[in-house]
């Protein structure tokens, strides 16, 4: 399945922190912001978490659901969400399958060493799971602010 705007977002099910299921399907009804990010507690993947908690009102006037997603353990999710007191749902990909559909899990580079990782990515899903707008190679600073311009024409 190809991931692009306009097309259906692909459907998952994945455990989110707090031990809760997160199924898009059931979320049918609600736009959803989806974003991917590399790891916990790193100074990037926090700073982006905490631009998307600052501004969850803005996102809650327009019944928003958030929902980041990496491949760390729920336990690691529970405990960044409750030292930076995230107000979202952080969902848990450790074999790496959703990252793999939605195509953010791809070949990086860091001082001349190839790895997999996750590429920091966003996903504005409509009310009827259709992708209205993908970020790729997200850069953090001012992103959120970018996803709320977009969500504004919803």
């Amino acid at each position: 399945m190809s991931v692009s705007e306009g097309k259906k977002a692909p459907a998952f099910t994945l455990k989110g922190d707090g031990e809760c299921i997160v199924d898009l399907k059931d979320l049918r009804g609600k736009p959803v912001v989806l974003y991917f990010y590399p790891k916990d507690s790193t100074p990037g993947c926090t700073k982006q978490a905490c631009d998307f908690r600052d501004h969850i009102q803005s996102f809650s006037e327009k019944n928003i659901t958030i929902i980041g997603i990496s491949k760390d353990s729920v336990k690691r999710h529970d405990n960044f969400k409750a030292k930076y007191e995230l107000p979202f749902t952080l969902a848990s990909d450790t074999n790496d399958k959703v990252c793999e559909t939605y195509g953010t899990w791809v070949e990086k580079s860091m001082y001349g060493k190839k790895y997999m990782g996750i590429e920091r990515s966003t996903f504005l899903i409509d009310s009827q799971g259709v992708i209205r707008k993908i970020w790729r190679k997200v850069k953090v600073s001012g992103h959120v602010e970018d996803v709320l311009k977009v969500v504004e024409t919803l």
